[in-house]
């Protein structure tokens, strides 16, 4: 008896969401886990802080900080080297705030010439169960247009920024997705966006041409894990509906069929300590989602931690709930397996 395809999901995003999704969704590309999961990520390039900015405008590579976030969650074995990978020194002239795996991606697509060849190679060498592409092989910067009419430019200065944020786009306009991405896209049964950062981890990847109207194109389910909390600088007192309106609207219309929401309540200390960051939980405001034509999932995705993050296992489960509706969805409307 052959055994069934594997359920194809691509993941979209940047940051700790992500790679919190993918460590979640790593346990189904194993025998025994339930039906298999083939993974594909596909992650922001736009930061520029931190040691990824610092690597980006000392060797004009792309921020290799997420991408290495999402290898080790999606490694197969998180075991000595995937710790090494996260290894940040905290000393030296030069090396001071670096990860090591930071510094590996930049050494490789030294010597390769391409960073997603780089990226391949690095994810060889952790033996991940997946893929992982950027969002776009261009290097480019995050603008935003505020509401007072201000423009800035950089994901550090947008999300330092106070002010609400109109629009944002990249620098420059038209740069060109993987066409392993678009052919990822295109096969899934099962297309997520988030959780994490609205304007500069998610919608990034919506802004490389191509990508959105390739979602539009899929028969796969389109799924957003809405954010838990308000981010400062980003998304102050955003509704789930506010974030879903922003991603639509700079997507070009309507993209997203279900909306997952988190209905576990946050501890009272820990609700404390994120107010006094001017934070607040996300107001779940279902009739405005509905009106919308965006069907509400919801659960409790909250992690038992000291701060607010989704569960990477109750997360993944519903991912694959959705994966399963997604594939009797391609079959039903006539796609190939």
């Amino acid at each position: 008896m052959l055994r069934p395809e594997p359920l194809r999901v691509v993941a979209i995003g940047g940051g700790t969401g992500l790679s919190a999704l993918l460590q979640g969704l790593k346990y189904y590309t194993r025998p025994g886990r339930g039906p298999l999961m083939d993974i594909t990520a596909v992650v922001t390039v736009t930061d520029d802080g931190g040691s990824s900015g610092r690597l980006r405008r000392e060797f004009d590579v792309l921020p290799p900080g997420d991408i290495r976030n999402c290898m080790v969650a999606l490694s197969e074995d998180e075991g000595l080297l995937s710790r090494l990978f996260q290894h940040r020194f905290q000393a030296g002239l030069g090396l001071k705030g670096h990860s090591f795996g930071n510094l590996f991606l930049t050494a490789l697509t030294q010597l390769m010439g391409d960073f997603p060849e780089a990226v391949k190679a690095s994810s060889e060498v952790l033996n991940i169960t997946g893929r992982i592409y950027p969002a776009t092989a261009a290097n480019v910067a995050l603008e935003a247009t505020l509401q007072d009419g201000t423009r800035v430019i950089g994901e550090t200065k947008i999300s330092k920024s106070r002010k609400p944020i109109r629009a944002i786009r990249l620098r420059p306009r038209k740069v060109k997705p993987m066409a392993d991405t678009l052919a990822a896209i295109a096969r899934a049964d099962l297309i997520t966006l988030g959780p994490g950062s609205l304007y500069t981890s998610v919608i990034p990847n919506l802004l490389v041409e191509g990508i959105s109207a390739a979602i539009r194109r899929s028969p796969a389910l389109k799924a957003y894990f809405v954010n838990l909390m308000w981010q400062p600088g980003e998304t102050e007192h955003f509704s789930a509906s506010d974030h879903i309106r922003a991603i639509q609207k700079h997507a070009g219309g309507k993209l997203i069929d279900c909306a997952i929401l988190n209905i576990a309540p946050i501890q009272m200390a820990v609700r404390k300590r994120y107010e006094r960051q001017r934070a607040l939980p996300v107001e779940n405001d279902l009739d405005r989602i509905s009106k919308m034509g965006v069907r509400v999932v919801s659960g409790k995705l909250l992690q038992e931690s000291k701060k607010v993050r989704h569960d990477p296992e109750q997360t993944a489960t519903v991912a694959m709930r959705l994966a399963q509706e997604g594939r009797r969805q391609r079959l039903k409307a006539g796609g190939r397996k």
